[in-house]
This record gives C-alpha cells, structure tokens and sequence, in this order.
C-alpha cells in the first residue's frame, strides 16, 4: 500500500472491490470504475456523482438513452457507451430470470425486463408476453411499433401470436416516451377489446404494464382488469 508522509494511504476504490467485494462500494464509486477516468476539469468519482444527480437513480441512469448521457459535463460518447453496456447487461439478467421461472405479473424481474426492453424506446411500442400453463414465458413479441405517442395497436395481432405460441396466459406491455406511466383511454379500450377476445380463447390476460421512464403502471394493480 502507497505511503505519503508516513501515513498509508486509503486503499483506492479497486483495491477495496478486490479485496471485500462490490458491496464494500458506494453507488457512485462503482460508477467511477466503469467511467475508468473523468477529465482534466474533475475525476472520475465526480463525474459519477454528476451523472447521478442528473438521472436521479441508479435505475434512471441505466435507462437513460447514450445520447443523454454524453450530454452530461464529463461523460462523451466513450464513458456513454460503457454505461449503457452495464445497463444492456443487466436487461440481459433480468431475461434470464423470466425465462428461467415463472412469469409473476409485475413482478420485481418482469418490471426490470421490461424497463430494459422498452424503457428507452423513443416511439411507443405494444408487445406481449406469452406464457404457458405453468406461468412460464414461451415468447416476447413486438406486436406494433408507432410515433412518438402512438402505436396503432391491432387486438386480432395478439389473438394469432397467441394461438401461434398456444399461449395459456399473457401479459400486455407497451411504454410512454413520454415519461408518463398512466394509461389514457386508448390504453384502458384496446386492454378491454383484448381481453374479451382472450375469453373467448380461454387465454387469461395477467396484466398490461405501461412503462413511462422510471415510473409503471399495471392494470392488475390497479384493479382495471377486472
């Protein structure tokens, strides 16, 4: 260990990850090694500090589209692109969890899936998972793409990715780039129009989810399926 002036020297942010594990590190000193070097202007522990005041959450700055972080004072494209690997990976874990048990409507690892799948998307965009008798998911289908506020949704394209999988159940997804997670009258209409023909196939519908930035709305939660 570094001495200076007869005093050691605190073990840097890698010795202690090394030595103790990822828990012995604060939020924004995980970030820093991710970062590897800030600027000439500040280090990188600040600029990790920067980029979490801006995104508010380590959850917000995962999300956040590699536009918006180069925008941040210090980032870049460079620092933009190795944040938004960590937060492709762990989009990747959280598809590991669902694929690997069962699909649980708003669950901890469904949201996360979710967000990571949709959350960064500029234009609306309605899919469905699709689940088998044991709640376990057979396939994730994009089933409209849209504009900015809109996806022109098509109730009979969820009835055939339904009888094409033999889904026995499915959850609803589509997100707001908006930021905002409340469904508008759209929303609430296209779920009933889904969900009726669903009972008509005995196919159950668990959930639609909205995903707007940080925030999410289940329509289970909210007793709006009923």
């Amino acid at each position: 260990m570094r001495r200076s002036g007869g005093i050691a020297a605190s073990p840097s942010a890698r010795e202690r990850l090394l030595a103790r594990g990822v828990a012995a590190l604060a939020p924004a000193e995980l970030l820093a090694l991710v970062l590897r070097a800030g600027t000439a202007e500040a280090g990188a522990l600040a600029v990790a500090e920067r980029l979490l005041a801006r995104f508010g959450t380590i959850g917000g700055l995962l999300a956040a589209a590699p536009a918006d972080l180069a925008r941040v004072r210090g980032v870049g494209p460079a620092k933009a692109v190795a944040i938004a690997a960590v937060g492709g990976l762990l989009g990747c874990f959280h598809g590991e969890s669902i694929r690997a048990g069962r699909v649980i409507a708003s669950s901890e690892a469904t949201l996360g899936y979710l967000r990571y799948r949709i959350g960064r998307r500029r234009r609306e965009v309605f899919g469905c998972l699709l689940l088998n008798a044991r709640n376990r998911l057979i396939a994730d289908e994009e089933i409209a793409r849209g504009t900015v506020n809109r996806a022109c949704v098509y109730p009979r394209e969820v009835i055939r990715a339904a009888i094409r999988h033999n889904a026995s159940a499915l959850i609803l997804y589509h997100n707001h780039p908006s930021g905002v997670a409340s469904p508008s009258s759209s929303d609430i209409d296209v779920t009933r129009r889904i969900k009726s023909l669903l009972d008509e196939l005995d196919v159950d519908l668990l959930d639609h989810v909205v995903i707007g930035g940080r925030e999410h709305c289940s329509f289970a939660e909210a007793g709006m399926l009923e």
